[in-house]
């Protein structure tokens, strides 16, 4: 077997490396030409920022780092192609990421954008090169369990971790996928990697914004595109008193304290839910955050076939800087979920996810929902 899990010399391997122009994914491509696969290097044009593009953008796929790609498989001497997939992506992420923030939710983009562009439509497109696998930048760990089929598993390096962004990844997907930088233990073993084989890229900074949003403004953005995201309403708290006026939904997300401009209360208040159907803003103290049950739905089970009835334990996250907390997992109809949480949680928002784990291993995950917490919210403990 070959380093990436082939009966076969590297040399007869053909990999395809998504290329970001960002050093994680780089160093990817030279290690594994380095090792004599036969790589090919793909970049997808996600979007043109046109004249605007900063010089040093902060994001993943900007004007500079498709040049940044192409240059690096210039070096290391690989076929490269950029992929034009700005309809899809616009259509995939950034018209849901849109949608998502009119229906009062907290969207996760680069989720949907690894469901969908990355690790669906540039997969068919690997296959249809006739790779053998294709490869990313992702601090995951991709191990084979017992039965023989492949696990995703958190990266070795707790702080550079994305598992929480990949819990869509299905199975088929998963025995296809590799991520060589998995079990590094830090960063700079990447950066080191990518000194070694002599890549401009190797002190690149990384990647912060959401790529189509360099600037950071996504209430901007969600307005240019859904004029009526930016109506002003009103802030009533949890019993429907009027509290004060809101200019637009999108300037608000749940867990938020800041920017309400309430004054005279007690305690400090906090977004508790948006009611995008009345536009409002919904606030209560601290308390009224918490919760105990949370409901998901387009469930990944990675873990056979469907959770059991009687209830997986499990670690959850609910937000993707969270710590993982102990939970009940039992499956519910149409895809879903009912997470019975050990411990109440706060802040927990419609549109993130909630990804499942045990031990190292992700189960799998889905979309918070918002009607199941919108009933809840009010009797929170």
């Amino acid at each position: 077997m070959n380093s990436l899990g082939f009966d076969k010399a590297p040399e007869d391997t053909r990999v395809v490396v998504a290329m970001s122009g960002g050093v994680d994914s780089s160093a990817v491509a030279a290690l594994l030409k380095s090792e004599g696969y036969d790589v090919v290097g793909i970049t997808l044009q996600l979007y043109d920022m046109g004249a605007n593009a900063p010089t040093r953008a902060k994001s993943c796929c900007a004007g500079r780092d498709i040049y940044d790609a192409r240059k690096v498989a210039e070096d290391i001497d690989i076929p490269y192609y950029v992929l034009d997939y700005e309809s899809r992506f616009r259509e995939e992420v950034i018209d849901d990421f849109a949608d998502s923030y009119m229906r009062g939710e907290t969207p996760i983009p680069c989720v949907k954008c690894n469901q969908t562009v990355k690790f669906r439509d540039l997969l068919e497109t690997s296959h249809d090169l006739g790779a053998d696998c294709m490869a990313t930048g992702h601090y995951v760990q991709r191990k084979l369990g017992a039965d023989g089929r492949a696990q995703l598993h958190r990266a070795a390096d707790p702080n550079r971790d994305q598992s929480y962004f990949l819990f869509t990844t299905t199975q088929e997907q998963l025995d296809f996928l590799r991520f060589p930088l998995g079990h590094l233990m830090s960063k700079a073993e990447t950066r080191a990697l990518a000194a070694k084989f002599g890549l401009e890229v190797a002190d690149k900074p990384d990647s912060q914004d959401i790529c189509f949003v360099p600037d950071g403004k996504y209430a901007r953005l969600v307005e240019r595109l859904r004029p009526e995201a930016g109506e002003p309403g009103q802030i009533v708290d949890i019993d429907g008193n009027v509290m004060g006026d809101h200019r637009g939904l999108i300037h608000y997300t749940v867990g938020q304290r800041r920017g309400l401009n309430i004054g005279g209360t007690a305690e400090p208040l906090y977004v508790v839910k948006l009611v995008p159907e009345k536009r409002q803003v919904v606030v209560g103290p601290k308390a009224a955050l918490a919760k105990k049950m949370v409901y998901v739905k387009d469930l990944n089970w990675l873990d056979g076939d469907q959770i059991d009835e009687k209830g997986v334990e499990v670690e959850v996250k609910l937000r993707s800087a969270m710590q993982p907390t102990t939970a009940t997992v039992f499956p519910e109809a149409r895809g879903e979920a009912r997470i019975e949480l050990h411990d109440a949680q706060f802040g927990i928002a419609p549109g993130q996810a909630g990804v499942f784990y045990q031990g190292e291993r992700v189960l799998g995950g889905g979309w918070i929902t918002r009607e199941e917490l919108l009933a809840n919210s009010a009797t929170a403990a």
